[in-house]
């Protein structure tokens, strides 16, 4: 989501200088829990004697989010939560929001534009401080390609960075290490996605959780886990990944697979848009791929293309349904499209987008050409 905006910062490595609101200095601005104002000044962020506005963050699922004001300044708050908003029962672990952390430091070494500078952590409490980011200028990816604004370079960028991460990390006995979170990465992303799907097919269950287990098993990269439009913001630098709470050293073809799923789901949000969502997944594959240079593309790109139908299918029938999906009929288009491709998957990316623009029918053969090109 959302979660964070900044400009240049004039003032010190809290973030941008924001307008307080003076007359509401007189307010009670309390926090909605005492423990952040006691991380905020124990980390020197805010004085005791300054108000602090605490302004709920809409969006998430998994964390509490403020944007905190402060005069003259702002920053971000985030929190993870021991139980997800979503209709299922489905909790997770709060030490995630530390190896959130962890990789947003990771992130910042090897693509300093890519990522919310990281300010301050407490892993006891489970939250951390980091910039704030002004809407204006960062806007959320996934709300313009809602908008009808998809542009396959921004689709690219994101790709080649997404693989820039991965190769920084690739084989790293350390990074192996620090991000060994297999029960997290279950708990977030294998069990509601696939293990809950497999539930609900059995004829593909033991398919399902073949693929579950061949995931958990793939030790290649650091993943960033939720690598989805709504957590990317455009920022004048270029894409800005955000939410990184399923980190975790394990296969890379997740974040891809993940990522290129969303293009599809897009289509069926808006269908007079589907040639450029097609655009953008073959960009952003395009550009994954070559800069996957840790292994033979054939092999991850095998890993994606067999993944990508089951996370297709996981957000209609797993435990984390797409929110613009919801008229059954687009519904059973897209089991009858993701459940064939599950039983007998392909080994080519190109081939799901292709599957997918024939069931659509409503792309124009120029453009279904380089989308599959």
């Amino acid at each position: 989501m959302n979660a964070v905006s900044s400009g240049e910062d004039t003032t010190n490595a809290i973030g941008t200088r924001a307008p307080f609101d003076a007359p509401r200095e007189a307010e009670a601005l309390r926090s909605p829990d005492p423990g952040l104002l006691e991380f905020l000044h124990a980390r020197e962020l805010a004085r005791p004697d300054e108000p602090a506005r605490f302004t709920p963050l809409a969006g998430g699922v998994s964390s509490d989010i403020w944007r905190v004001d402060l005069p003259g300044r702002s920053l971000c708050l985030k929190r993870a939560l021991p139980r997800l908003k979503v209709a299922e029962e489905w909790r997770a672990p709060i030490e995630r929001n530390a190896y959130e952390w962890a990789w947003m430091q990771f992130a910042v070494t090897h693509r300093p534009h890519a990522v919310p500078q990281p300010i301050a952590c407490d892993p006891q409490l489970g939250v951390f401080a980091m910039r704030w980011l002004d809407p204006a200028d960062y806007p959320v990816w996934k709300r313009l390609l809602l908008d009808g604004v998809a542009a396959p370079g921004v689709a690219a960028q994101t790709g080649a960075i997404v693989a820039a991460l991965h190769a920084a990390s690739a084989g790293d006995a350390n990074v192996a290490e620090r991000f060994s979170t297999d029960a997290i990465f279950h708990a977030i992303r294998l069990d509601p996605y696939l293990l809950a799907t497999a539930r609900r097919h059995p004829n593909l269950r033991a398919r399902l959780e073949a693929l579950a287990t061949r995931t958990a098993t793939t030790k290649r990269a650091l993943v960033h886990g939720d690598v989805s439009p709504k957590n990317i913001l455009l920022g004048p630098r270029g894409p800005v990944l955000l939410d990184a709470e399923c980190a975790w050293y394990g296969d890379p073809a997740f974040d891809a697979a993940f990522c290129l799923n969303h293009f599809l789901l897009k289509c069926i949000a808006r269908p007079s848009s589907a040639g450029d969502y097609l655009l953008c997944f073959a960009a952003f594959a395009d550009a994954y791929l070559a800069g996957a240079t840790w292994e033979p593309r054939a092999e991850i790109e095998a890993r994606i293309a067999s993944l990508l139908p089951a996370l297709f299918l996981a957000r209609v029938d797993g435990k984390s349904p797409v929110e613009y999906v919801t008229a059954e009929v687009e519904r059973q288009r897209l089991r009858d499209v993701a459940l064939p491709l599950v039983a007998q998957p392909t080994s080519r990316i190109a081939d799901i987008a292709a599957r997918w623009r024939d069931a659509l029918g409503t792309i124009t053969s120029n453009r279904s050409g380089a989308a599959s090109a």
